[in-house]
């Protein structure tokens, strides 16, 4: 098995809705915000290549949205999903499934492309894509607070392909084995159904924390985002997961630090702080 970083573009988000309740003046340390209050945002996906499988995990935003849609998020660098996986020596028809953790429109985007004026298709077409049916349905009929994250142009080509799957939940928060290969978390705090992959990859675990942790300035506990739907639960999702990270040696794998790739973890005074900032290529 191989992983491979994927930045699928960069942006910036209102650094006050990154961080919910905690007052400027403490997430600035680790998350400046320019002076219009933005912080940097990456879209780091993971590409996993395991035998005759290529999985990727989340797609980012994509370019296929409009210039005043993109005049929001302020986007920098040069990097882009097609051009990161040609760095790693890959092509978009290479890719066979489509892990998305959850459907907003920085998670997904990238997964489809214009094909027309009014007229969209799947990025991967040799690929299946992964939802579960609690957040597909939740997605496609969305609440009005995240409606504006739910893009239809984004979730209904993925059905119409005939490319969509569901992982099954079985009931379980916790799927072990899944059809992809790896262990699977399912959250609602952020969003319903949420889910977290955990990768075992050279004997060493790794939990990609998409928008349950999105940068290494989360990991205190009550660093939540404003767009969580549930926060009071975010926070005990979040600290159980990182419990389970610091007890088991779980790295985390960060897709929105625009610095940090992945960390380790270690118990502290003052609760699960990092231990370690490392790349996938130290391991």
């Amino acid at each position: 098995m191989n992983l491979y970083p994927i930045i699928a573009g960069n942006f910036m988000l209102d650094g006050g809705a990154m961080f919910g309740v905690v007052p400027k003046a403490i997430w600035q340390k680790t998350n400046p915000a320019d002076n219009k209050n933005m912080v940097k945002i990456a879209a780091r996906c993971l590409l996993i290549e395991d035998g005759d499988r290529l999985i990727l995990i989340d797609t980012g935003m994509g370019n296929k949205q409009s210039e005043k849609f993109f005049g929001y998020y302020y986007r920098w660098g040069e990097d882009s999903l097609e051009s990161s996986l040609k760095k790693h020596g890959f092509h978009t028809d290479d890719v066979t499934d489509v892990f998305l953790t959850h459907l907003h429109f920085d998670h997904c985007g990238g997964g489809i492309i214009r094909s027309g004026e009014n007229f969209f298709k799947t990025t991967f077409k040799n690929a299946n894509y992964w939802s579960n049916k609690g957040h597909w349905d939740w997605a496609t009929d969305p609440n009005k607070r995240e409606s504006a994250s739910f893009l239809k142009e984004n979730i209904l080509p993925i059905e119409e392909s005939g490319q969509l799957h569901y992982l099954e939940k079985d009931g379980k928060s916790y799927l072990t084995n899944s059809d992809l290969g790896f262990d699977v978390l399912f959250v609602d705090g952020h969003t319903e159904k949420q889910m977290i992959p955990v990768v075992s990859y050279k004997g060493q675990k790794i939990a990609f924390a998409a928008d349950l942790v999105p940068t290494l300035g989360h990991v205190p506990l009550p660093y939540i985002p404003g767009y969580d739907i549930r926060p009071l639960i975010s926070l005990k999702e979040k600290e159980l997961f990182l419990n389970f990270c610091h007890e088991n040696n779980v790295f985390l794998f960060f897709e929105h630090d625009a610095f940090v790739e992945l960390c380790s973890l270690k118990k502290t005074d003052h609760g699960i702080r990092l231990n370690e900032k490392l790349t996938l290529l130290d391991l």
